[in-house]
């Protein structure tokens, strides 16, 4: 088993070189530090402590900021425990990054607090069916028999009004379509529980789905040019042209203006001749 601590940003969607489009989440994943390391012999399993989100000292308290002395690290925000990993590839206070854990084309399960949506009725809640919307039926959105009359009370468990949301989910099986260390994220395929800027717990995949090939997406960053030399060279063949297109068509006024002039010249002898002599 194995996990990282990140943050999710929010969903967008990729293109690969075969033309498919992948919808994605984008989970940033700051730099985790082992904060602690628990074992069968002094705690009873084997487990580590991750710990992520850099916070200031004064939104922290002294008991979480002695335990994260030990790491030597400063006040984190997000804990989390994964357990049943090999306790011996880790030491208190090492850093693990996004690439150090996860591939692409890996499957692994995402836990998360959902969003909260308040009291919700059982149509909302519970996905029930609403009663016919006529005048006459009298029951609309109601939620209906509350069970037998033998036990004279509402069962345990029964599906009803209620506070909706704001608990953990995990969605298993999900694929990790890329790793970008440039900008340390993890594109996961498909959506992820908790709103934007929520923490969230990537793992392994606990039912072991295999590995998928590696997606060859699309880059739409465009390669700047080698040197100042490349772009003068390229330019210069246009600035040229351009100039031969100025010259032309100033010569091309000139001569205009040319003939305007004679043609001028030539009216006004021929208005002199005619004129009658007094």
């Amino acid at each position: 088993m194995k996990g990282i601590l990140g943050r999710k940003i929010g969903m967008t969607q990729v293109f690969t070189e075969e033309g498919k489009l992948i919808p994605v989440t984008v989970v940033e994943v700051e730099p985790n530090v082992v904060s602690q390391i628990k074992t069968v012999e002094k705690d009873g399993y084997d487990a580590i402590q991750l710990a992520t989100g850099t916070t200031r000292e004064k939104l922290s308290n002294k008991p979480k900021m002695g335990h994260l002395k030990k790491a030597n690290t400063e006040p984190k925000r997000f804990l989390k425990e994964i357990r049943g990993v090999n306790v011996s590839d880790y030491t208190l206070g090492q850093v693990l990054k996004a690439e150090d854990v996860f591939v692409s084309g890996e499957a692994v399960d995402v836990t998360g607090t959902s969003k909260g949506k308040g009291f919700q009725g059982a149509i909302k809640r519970w996905n029930q069916s609403r009663g016919p919307m006529g005048h006459g039926s009298q029951y609309h959105r109601g939620v209906g028999s509350l069970g037998t009359m033998l036990p004279m009370h509402v069962i345990k468990g029964k599906k009803m009004p209620g506070h909706m949301g704001n608990v953990q989910t995990t969605i298993q099986n999900l694929e990790i379509v890329s790793v970008d260390t440039e900008n340390n994220v993890i594109l996961i395929k498909g959506n992820i529980p908790g709103p934007k800027k929520s923490f969230v717990m990537i793992r392994e995949a606990v039912k072991g789905a295999n590995k998928n090939d590696e997606y060859k997406l699309v880059s739409y960053v465009e390669e700047a040019p080698e040197s100042k030399e490349v772009v003068q060279e390229e330019t210069a063949p246009v600035e040229e042209s351009v100039e031969e297109a100025v010259q032309e068509v100033e010569e091309t006024v000139e001569e205009k203006a040319e003939e305007t002039e004679e043609a001028a010249e030539e009216v006004k002898e021929e208005t002199t001749e005619e004129k009658p002599a007094e």
